[in-house]
């Protein structure tokens, strides 16, 4: 299974900038800027930007089954 941030994506199909979702989720800009480059997140973003999106924490990724 591989699983990829989503969050750039979302971002452009809300017409929301990440300054913009910093400021309503109290993340620091330079750490929502870093979410789809690294493959570490921690839980309590996870919560406060899915919360602001209203979205589920899974709609932050996008899985692919890979065949073994």
């Amino acid at each position: 299974m591989k699983v990829t941030p989503n969050l750039t994506n979302i971002l452009r199909v809300r017409g929301l900038t990440q300054t913009q979702l910093s400021e309503s989720t109290g993340i620091p800009q330079g750490t929502i800027s870093r979410f789809d480059r690294n493959a570490r997140h921690e839980a309590v973003h996870l919560f406060l930007i899915s919360r602001s999106l209203g979205i589920t924490i899974e709609e932050l990724f996008v899985v692919e089954e890979q065949e073994e």
